[in-house]
């Protein structure tokens, strides 16, 4: 027993690293980019908060689960903003092996399961894997818009890029939210 919680402690040791990777949004009062710890937590609050407007039903348990451990492979392969220039092959390669490093923290049983919800989020096959993907890419927009555009402009976001990288995976799991924020995207692009 000593040895399995010796192994979960070393795990919740290395992810709290997740605070110091820095993302490419920023807070909404603009005060500094926010960290992917903070980004985990608050699409876990959104997912609960927006459960309501997933276009099939999901189990907000497990999306709530995905969302918190979606991004420790960020601990290794660092954030890669949607808009930003980098191959999303390599970096997936990347977070594969990070993945492994992790997970293989834990021990065997919760090594697997949480492994098992990564790769189900990272396939987004599932009802509850779409919808997680959906939340996670809402609130990278409600904080530009909040913030008069964020970081658009510095990643050079047209309406068409936003609408191909975000929209479409918004709308597959949450086309309500989508169609809510679709409306001030287009006020601020001033289209």
């Amino acid at each position: 027993m000593t040895d399995r919680i010796h192994a979960q402690l070393a795990f919740l040791t290395e992810v709290d690293k997740l605070k110091t990777v820095l993302r490419g949004t920023t807070l909404c009062d603009s005060s500094r980019r926010e960290n992917s710890g903070e980004h985990s937590w608050h699409i876990a609050l959104y997912a609960m908060v927006m459960a309501e407007h997933a276009v099939k039903p999901v189990d907000i348990s497990r999306v709530i689960k995905m969302l918190l451990i979606h991004d420790i492979v960020e601990i290794d392969a660092g954030d890669n903003p949607i808009h930003g220039d980098h191959d999303p092959a390599e970096m997936a390669a990347i977070e594969q092996v990070a993945a492994a490093r992790i997970f293989g923290l834990l021990p065997d049983d919760q090594a697997q399961a949480f492994r098992a919800l990564w790769d189900e989020f990272e396939a987004a096959e599932t009802d509850d894997a779409v919808f997680a993907k959906s939340i996670d890419r809402v609130q990278p927009v409600v904080s530009n818009l909040e913030t008069n555009g964020g970081t658009w402009p510095e990643y050079n976001v047209t309406a068409e890029q936003l609408q191909t990288r975000v929209g479409v995976k918004v709308q597959r799991g949450a086309p309500a939210i989508w169609d809510a924020l679709k409306r001030r995207i287009d006020t601020w692009f001033g289209q």
